[in-house]
């Protein structure tokens, strides 16, 4: 069973930057491709950006290509979301997600995924 907490959410101008880790505990991480997904209020939750158990394929939504950025440090059992050039519309509840031994892809859909509570980004314009 893993457990995911996530950190680093907070209040920001448009424009302006944060970044948004992931501790992971109770399993082994590097055995895990890691997302971020988040849901605006009223909205599905979507996926915003993951990275294969391997660490060397990512996945971005179109949304936030170029903007976004997604690392893990398997040290750490930490994954990152350095988010930059913020908008309005990436206000949000962002979710950290786990499965095991996917693609960065296979996390889109994928079943069988861990969740964090997620943490909330506001972003003011």
């Amino acid at each position: 069973q893993v457990q995911l907490v996530e950190s680093g959410g907070g209040l920001v101008q448009a424009g302006g930057s944060l970044r948004l880790s992931c501790a992971a505990s109770g399993g082994t991480f590097s055995s895990y491709a890691m997302g971020w997904f988040r849901q605006a209020p009223g909205k599905e939750r979507d996926i915003v950006a993951a990275i294969s158990w391997t660490g060397d394929t990512t996945y971005y939504a179109d949304s936030v290509k170029g903007r976004f950025t997604i690392s893990r440090d398997n040290a750490k059992n930490t994954v990152y979301l350095q988010m930059n050039s913020l908008k309005a519309e990436d206000t949000a509840v962002y979710y950290c997600a786990a499965r095991a031994f996917s693609s960065a892809a296979g996390m889109i859909a994928g079943k069988n995924k861990y969740w964090g509570q997620g943490t909330q980004v506001t972003v003011s314009s």
